[in-house]
């Protein structure tokens, strides 16, 4: 069945991200984020971009592991509440231990946020994610992988709490204090 976009129901305006759960729970299929109260549908993703959240995830994984760090890695589930009408699924992020409850379907404390850049969503990430994800003062980290230029650009948060000027990893490792883990640009985009 061939359908336009005319041809679908509209998406729900003006909720709460209390009022955006229960709605989300009880759709077929999609995933949705939740922006100024307007429900926004996730796009399909590139190849790349899915292979890079592979990767992402088993190098943050490990480096948890070797780090003993008492926390965790999760991608492209729960949602992080940003106030009262905005909630973000991030492609993957770290959080600190307890994990939340079996059937949460939010994350209350990452500590690093990662967004993969794709042609649909770059402007909101590099924006309104940027500055969503900062006003919580629990995230310390912000990556935004770009999978065409190959880099990473990491966005810390300062000690007077603001944001520190991005740096840019096209090699080598960041370092990730807090948590204290270390992670290998070639851990990401080592060629197959």
């Amino acid at each position: 069945m061939n359908l336009h976009v005319s041809q679908l129901a509209p998406l729900p305006e003006g909720l709460t991200v209390d009022e955006f759960l229960a709605w989300a729970t009880h759709q077929p299929k999609g995933k949705y984020e939740l922006f100024d109260g307007k429900v926004v549908m996730q796009q399909a993703e590139r190849w790349v971009h899915a292979k890079l959240k592979t990767r992402l995830t088993i190098a943050l994984d490990r480096a948890i592991d070797v780090a003993g760090a008492a926390c965790f890695v999760v991608s492209d589930g729960p949602l992080v509440r940003i106030d009262q009408h905005r909630a973000f699924q991030s492609d993957l992020l770290v959080a600190n231990f307890p994990e939340p409850d079996r059937n949460s379907l939010e994350i209350a404390n990452p500590l690093v946020v990662v967004e993969i850049l794709s042609p649909s969503t770059a402007k909101r990430d590099l924006t309104d994610k940027l500055a969503g994800y900062f006003s919580l003062p629990v995230v310390q980290h912000y990556l935004v992988v770009d999978p065409d230029e190959e880099t990473i650009l990491r966005y810390r948060r300062a000690g007077d709490g603001g944001i520190e000027s991005p740096k840019t990893i096209s090699t080598g490792s960041l370092q990730l204090y807090p948590p204290g883990i270390e992670l290998a640009h070639a851990s990401v985009f080592a060629k197959a």
